[in-house]
């Protein structure tokens, strides 16, 4: 019989154990510090009715997603965690409790050109407060000062969460005359980051968008302000009092700023930035980015903002929300490539390797059950192997204790636990080998999964 060529298609991403250790701690953090803030942990289908997820229909997304039938059926997976958001707290309005708080990380499907740090199967991880009706602007504040503690957490230092509102936008737009432009507008100063101002100025006055060189020109001067927090929202106020949707975010802005401070966010990792924009028109409020400050060139790690009607595709009822995303699987791929992954993170998939030295392996066993009831993770090695051998299965998956017993440690009641980075070895009774691995493992699992040497 022919073999298949075993192979991974492009654009989905699998790990070797040790990484994917790490990959599951980091996700572990993100999970930890979402429900720390009270949100419920949500799982969604990865498969959809189509007119379910392709009810806004359209555009870029709508050519970009996995489509097939089944029998009659017309199914498609989900390109994001928000449509699936959307008609789960639509359909289940009545049994929900507002303002509802959810964290979901999943897997999601994009038939987008596979290239270097993108992928087509990728995980998001994304925390969303969605109110009934109308929902306070602390929460705009609370979502990005949980990503600051995710990230920090994680062992990410040199980062900065860029903040900027819609409602700026579009009011300094309204100013100009050029509200029904503003969407186009919005959707090219996104692009500053990646083009320049020079190409975003040619796009702002091309046939497409249309706009005069005077009017790029005072867009580009108003997105360049810069300075300190302070410094930029006392700009902003010479603007005041000429359009009342300005007015409003800049607001909005200034309770954001005080209130991200409040959180504990340090003003060295958050800034006000009116080049924010977020090409959606999806978003109202406030707007975020994150960027890691040592590499700019990457582009936005984590991005979200308010939104005024999550569910408009599904319910009549008015259901306002804020929320962040992060795209972990890229997250993760950057970290690595640049080095950030913590290599001295104990990625084993077991504490103890116990080998047994007699034919009986009823000892072995009942050490191993004691070890696990314990919390210590244990394997027992009953292969017909060398010792050498053993032992190298035991470097090879940087397992930290192993555990000798023969005949000897039987009789007298005790196990012979050698550290495998010392080669310390010492006989212990169980009672007090469980102390001792114990002991050195909390040291050993003191570390994050993120090594950011940077600050």
């Amino acid at each position: 019989m022919a073999k298949v060529q075993p192979r991974t298609l492009s654009g989905f991403m699998e790990l070797l154990p040790a990484r994917q250790a790490q990959f599951d701690r980091m996700a572990d953090t993100l999970k930890k510090t979402y429900a720390l803030y009270g949100f419920t942990a949500l799982d969604t289908p990865l498969i959809e009715a189509s007119e379910v997820l392709l009810a806004k229909g359209g555009g870029e997304t709508e050519k970009q997603i996995y489509r097939f039938m089944k029998g009659d059926t017309d199914l498609s997976l989900r390109f994001d965690l928000t449509v699936p958001l959307a008609k789960y707290v639509a359909q289940n309005y009545a049994n929900l409790t507002f303002p509802f708080r959810r964290f979901q990380i999943g897997k999601v499907y994009r038939g987008e050109r596979a290239q270097r740090g993108r992928f087509r199967e990728f995980y998001q991880a994304d925390i969303d407060i969605i109110g009934d009706g109308k929902l306070d602007i602390s929460n705009e504040a609370e979502i990005p000062s949980i990503i600051y503690k995710a990230f920090t957490a994680m062992g990410l230092k040199r980062f900065q969460i860029r903040v900027n509102n819609r409602k700026i936008l579009n009011g300094f737009y309204a100013m100009l005359g050029l509200t029904e432009k503003s969407g186009d507008i919005m959707r090219t100063v996104d692009k500053l980051d990646k083009i320049g101002a020079e190409k975003v100025a040619a796009l702002l006055v091309s046939e497409e968008i249309g706009l005069s060189q005077d009017q790029a020109d005072e867009i580009l001067k108003f997105i360049a302000i810069k300075g300190s927090n302070a410094e930029v929202l006392s700009a902003l106020e010479g603007y005041r009092g000429r359009h009342e949707l300005f007015d409003l975010g800049l607001d909005e802005l200034n309770t954001v700023t005080k209130y991200l401070s409040a959180f504990g966010v340090p003003e060295s990792h958050f800034a006000v930035d009116l080049t924010i924009a977020r090409g959606l028109d999806y978003y109202t409020g406030t707007v975020y980015e994150t960027t890691m400050l040592d590499h700019p060139e990457i582009g936005s790690i984590c991005s979200g903002g308010r939104y005024d009607n999550l569910a408009e595709y599904y319910t009549d009822k008015q259901l306002p929300g804020v929320g962040i995303s992060i795209g972990l699987t890229r997250l993760f791929f950057v970290l690595e490539d640049q080095g950030y992954l913590n290599d001295a993170l104990n990625t084993a998939p077991a504490d103890v390797l116990i080998l047994p030295m007699t034919e009986d392996l009823a000892p072995a066993i009942a050490l191993a059950t004691q070890l696990r009831s314990a919390g210590i993770r244990t394997q027992i090695h009953a292969e017909q192997k060398k010792f050498k051998q053993k032992i190298g299965y035991a470097d090879k998956l940087a397992i930290p204790y192993a555990v000798f017993l023969g005949e000897d440690e039987i009789n007298a009641g005790v196990a012979a636990v050698k550290d495998m980075k010392t080669g310390d070895q010492v006989k212990l009774s169980a009672d007090e080998a469980i102390a001792h691995i114990k002991a050195g493992l909390a040291k050993l699992n003191e570390g994050l999964p993120i090594l950011d040497k940077g600050e």
